[in-house]
């Protein structure tokens, strides 16, 4: 079968577009040759920074030949119907088409359509032009004296040439000749721009391959980063270091390099008195550098850094090292001057005391002088939900609200802190396992809670919120998050510290944002997680009460991800927390947001189901559980958990299978506008079945009640599994058609019980089995 070739070579493609550049040319070609009649075994797409390629595998060597009809209108149809087909199936008259018999219809014009097949290289040098010229780059460019015409080829950078060859291993390939705005393909392409720039004649992909590599081009992508990611590691090693791994710059650094060469660089140990995050993006940022750190250190940094040339040089590498090592000395003085900076006093202080007074800042301290600042500059949050500043204040109102909550829910472990007074250190808790079970009962502590060196009482963590959350977007006024946004957070976390501020404050500086995605971990610290909420639920109430919800795949304000972390953070923290009130609280800032509060509390319960699907929640048990009323997360996480366990016993297959059967003869009387008894009336029983299970039904909801009310759902569950036998024993000898009336309709009501009690817990009829 024979084999095709293309690459498609320019000038430097950005890193950035050049992997799904390469899958949507593998794409958009074999969808193409699939459309066109061809096959193919396998297709693979390459890239480097000045080429794309594709090597498809087993190409037919010509598409079928197609026969068709196509069926037209009726003999007698007027002639604009007849013309309409006529252009539809390609015809110059009428006379061309058939004429079909139908014994119902009756007489009507057929097609009959013959398609030769067509060659594999016409095809392909039909379809290769097209692609070239409608690719859907990001962005795109027009050059050179063509560029001035209308309808001219643009692509990401200059186009120089295409190398297209198609055919069998066992014989010479031919080039599929086509032209693409005065570039004709061919069989000649070029190394690497500066060790081997002359033309190399190619056949097909093997050869092309080892030719490349010949003239110092690696064409896998994922060999290249291989070989730089092994590279760096040894250099570092060789020096005493470990490579400090970033995927993200690993995948960037590939896409720039044609023939990576590892070199080491360094700069002086003075600049390692800046954070280290502050470092390592600042030479990330800038040269696309990776940083080392001694070898066993944690979090700390050494002053060599590698860097990934595109070239051999005759020194070994000392020039390029060097003007990088000058380039980021450069950087570093920067971020040296923005740390300092950060540290010091703002030159228009004398403008902040009204913002300070609001917020009850201490202007001798630099963070507090930077959130004064933010709110007197009025920066704007939306433009629709005001300021960062009245952000702030929505955000101190709501977490002061939730701290006893909070608090109430997270504290330290009971044998850790016996005998100890509050305000003695409680480290961690264990952690626990999976969702199911790791929940728990109320007043376990959830996993990893780590509260600081001093856990605070409940009265002082109001306190410690309060100052937390007015504090918590002060970073975004300080130089080196101006510098790099991806820092807010961390850098409000040490500056936080250096001001002396309390641990539990500091963190929730940082931890507020978290989680920012399924696998980051949620706060444990009740600062941090009182101001995590309230600033999640802030965005949440605010964007809602402005009708900027997410719709379909759209969710700029990436709202679906700040329900899902408060989910998370009540889940895994086991916060009981009834969301309407809080809800009502939080919309009380804005006109109008109360009327949404149902509407919200669904998305809610649509990111529950997410997260608990996730988890290997049953959907069926989930919808069973959630009514549009559940406001508490994780008494509907409870209720799913016993629920599930219950549904696994046999007790509970069975009584599933008898109380559906109930539901479903009740629902199919009801429907027919059968009389039901208001009330079970004894008097009417007739068989000792019926009794039994008037009596068991009456203990039944009785017990899972009163359990429900405890917050036991286990043993609600228990208290419906006495139903099990007098349940199965009903339908086996109870008929409740039963041809007297009185009798029917009270055998109905005691159906109704059934589904009453069993409804208590879940609504059973929506449950699968």
């Amino acid at each position: 079968m024979p084999d095709l070739l293309l690459e498609l070579r320019s000038e430097e493609i950005p890193a950035r577009m050049q992997r799904k550049a390469a899958g949507d040319l593998r794409k958009t070609l074999t969808d193409g040759l699939v459309e066109a009649g061809l096959t193919y075994e396998a297709g693979r797409e390459y890239w480097t920074p000045r080429r794309l390629a594709l090597d498809i595998r087993g190409l037919t060597a010509r598409s079928k030949d197609i026969r068709e009809e196509i069926k037209g209108p009726s003999t007698t149809a007027p002639e604009q119907a007849v013309q309409g087909f006529l252009r539809k199936a390609g015809l110059s008259s009428i006379a061309e088409a058939h004429v079909h018999s139908d014994p119902k219809k009756g007489d009507f014009y057929v097609a009959h359509i013959s398609k030769p097949g067509r060659a594999a290289e016409e095809i392909i040098a039909e379809l290769v032009p097209g692609i070239i010229k409608n690719f859907p780059w990001p962005k795109s460019m027009r050059w050179g004296p063509a560029s001035a015409k209308p309808g001219s080829l643009r692509w990401v950078r200059p186009l120089q040439s295409i190398v297209c060859t198609f055919g069998p291993e066992t014989e010479e390939p031919v080039v599929v000749d086509f032209e693409v705005d005065g570039i004709r393909s061919g069989n000649v392409t070029y190394g690497h721009r500066f060790h081997a720039p002359g033309p190399i004649t190619v056949r097909r992909f093997d050869d092309y391959v080892s030719k490349l590599e010949a003239a110092k081009v690696v064409l896998d992508a994922d060999r290249r980063k291989e070989i730089i990611l092994a590279d760096a590691r040894n250099v570092a090693f060789a020096n005493g270091l470990d490579l400090v791994e970033d995927e993200g710059l690993l995948e960037e650094v590939a896409g720039l390099v044609e023939w990576p060469v590892v070199l080491m660089g360094e700069f002086e140990q003075d600049f390692l008195t800046i954070p280290a995050e502050v470092i390592r993006l600042t030479i990330r940022a800038n040269q696309k550098c990776f940083v080392t750190r001694p070898q066993g250190a944690a979090e700390d940094l050494s002053d060599r850094f590698i860097l990934i040339a595109n070239i051999e040089a005759k020194d070994g590498g000392k020039e390029i090292a060097y003007g990088n090592g000058k380039v980021v000395r450069a950087r570093l003085s920067d971020a040296l001057y923005f740390w300092k900076t950060d540290q010091g006093d703002l030159p228009d202080l004398g403008t902040l005391q009204e913002s300070a007074a609001k917020f009850d800042l201490d202007l001798k301290k630099p963070l507090d002088q930077r959130m004064a600042r933010l709110d007197h500059l009025n920066v704007t949050f939306h433009a629709k939900l005001g300021t960062q500043g009245a952000r702030v204040e929505r955000i101190e109102r709501l977490a002061e609200e939730l701290a006893p909550t909070v608090a109430k829910s997270i504290s330290p472990l009971e044998g850790e802190m016996a005998g100890r007074p509050e305000g003695v250190a409680a480290r961690e808790a264990p952690t626990s396992s999976a969702l199911r079970g790791s929940v728990g009962a109320p007043g376990e502590t959830p996993p990893s809670v780590a509260f600081g060196d001093i856990f605070p009482s409940r009265g002082e963590i109001t306190a410690l919120v309060a100052r937390a959350a007015v504090l918590a977007k002060a970073d975004l006024q300080t130089e080196v998050v101006g510098e790099f946004p991806e820092l807010q957070g961390a850098m409000g976390r040490k500056y936080a510290l250096l001001q002396g501020e309390h641990p539990s404050v500091a963190a929730a500086a940082e931890e507020h944002y978290k989680p920012q995605g399924p696998s980051d971990r949620v706060p444990t610290d009740p600062v941090s997680v009182a101001v995590a909420l309230a600033d999640k639920l802030d965005t949440l109430t605010g964007f809602w009460a402005i009708d900027e919800k997410p719709t379909g795949s759209k969710d700029p304000f990436a709202l679906r991800r700040a329900a899902l972390g408060v989910v998370r953070i009540l889940i895994e923290n086991r916060i009981r927390l009834g969301l309407t009130s809080v809800f009502a609280k939080a919309f009380a800032s804005f006109a109008g947001g109360a009327a949404q509060i149902s509407d919200l509390l669904g998305f809610f319960h649509d990111r529950l189901k997410v997260y608990l699907r996730d988890q290997g929640a049953r959907y069926d048990l989930i919808d069973a559980v959630i009514t549009p009323q559940s406001d508490d997360l994780l008494q509907i996480v409870r209720r799913v958990e016993a629920l599930g366990s219950f549904l696994d016993t046999e007790d509970g297959k069975n009584l599933l299978a008898g109380t559906k059967r109930a539901a479903n003869i009740l629902a199919a009387e009801e429907k027919k506008k059968t009389l039901v008894a208001e009330t079970v009336e004894p008097a009417l029983f007739r068989e000792d079945a019926e009794k039994s299970l008037f009596v068991a039904v009456n203990q039944a909801e009785k017990e899972a009640g009163q359990a429900i009310q405890n917050e036991d759902f286990s043993a609600a569950m228990l208290s419906l599994s006495v139903l099990r036998e007098p349940v199965d024993s009903f339908f086996e000898g109870v008929l409740v058609n039963d041809e007297d009336q009185a009798v029917r309709a009270n055998r109905l009501a005691l159906l109704a019980r059934i589904r009453a009690a069993t409804d208590q817990v879940a609504d059973f009829s929506k449950i699968v089995g």
